[in-house]
């Protein structure tokens, strides 16, 4: 028994695609004769008629629409089998950064993608403040980052968007009538900024009531109920509510966070890394 050519199947899927033998050659970067003799040479293969004429254009056959489905899926594995050898062959240390407010939210899934489809490569973590974090990504100490911050010099895409909520303890006791007690991380800080302008913005009194370094102390000062800090939805614990306009709050300004890596990276490994995210992200061409 003869074996199918899969050049052959590639050719016969882009002429039943693009309707035309001449599309089909365009977008194969083919003549169109050489489609056309792609397709004697398959009907060979196969020993039957996989087009007849209706009118002025071309129609599958019974058959040749019955090879169509059988094509797609030996194109399908053919193309995961060797995607999945060149990915598995990746090796080499892959460099990631990542906030703390997400390193156990969002980070895990890529990382778990990551793993699964390159096992033989070997990730550094790198967990901190999103500012500080795009500086190292300018400097090549990290490959790639998550982070809230914005430039234009970097290649990246969005991963999430996250509400900005107040979040305070469960135990905290809100009271409108004194100034809010803030518990704030020090600059710089999207998170500060979008507080500071809120409450600005709303005439609404507010003092600092804890400054921290890290989103540690800020999570220690919440749970500890100092007062009330403006966080992403990723920090909400069991042991925290949140407040909203109801308490005569202002509503916060959504935080997007996103995957960066240098826009003229030429390390390989790190630019196949980059692309398996961004594909598992829904973002693939």
């Amino acid at each position: 028994m003869s074996t199918l050519d899969l050049e052959l199947l590639r050719t016969f899927i882009a002429v039943v695609d693009h309707h035309s033998f001449a599309e089909a050659g365009a977008q194969l970067s083919r003549t169109q004769s050489s489609v056309t003799q792609h397709m004697q040479r398959l009907e060979q293969q196969v020993g039957v008629s996989l087009f007849e004429k209706r009118g002025r254009q071309k129609q599958l056959t019974e058959a040749g629409q019955q090879l169509l489905r059988h094509a797609r899926q030996m194109l399908s594995l053919n193309d995961d089998v060797l995607s999945s050898l060149r990915e598995s062959s990746l090796s080499g240390v892959l460099r990631i950064g990542s906030p703390h407010d997400i390193a156990d939210t969002i980070l895990p899934p890529i990382l778990s993608h990551i793993a699964r489809s390159a096992p033989r490569l070997r990730l550094e973590i790198d967990v901190g403040r999103s500012p500080f974090l795009m500086d190292d990504l300018r400097r090549g100490k990290v490959d790639m980052i998550i982070s809230t911050r914005q430039d234009p010099s970097l290649e990246g895409f969005a991963l999430r968007t996250s509400p900005v909520w107040w979040i305070c303890s469960a135990q905290y006791l809100h009271n409108p009538g004194e100034p809010l007690p803030l518990i704030l991380v020090d600059e710089p800080s999207i998170y500060r900024r979008y507080a500071l302008e809120a409450l600005e913005r709303a005439n609404i009194p507010w003092r600092q009531a804890y400054l921290a370094s890290n989103l540690i102390g800020i999570k220690a000062a919440t749970r500890a109920g100092l007062g009330v800090t403006p966080r992403s939805m990723e920090m909400l614990g069991p042991d925290m509510r949140v407040l909203g306009e109801n308490d005569g709050l202002p509503r916060l300004p959504d935080v997007t966070y996103h995957l960066w890596i240098r826009p003229n990276t030429v390390n390989p490994l790190v630019r196949r890394a980059y692309e398996l995210v961004r594909n598992s992200q829904g973002h693939g061409n």
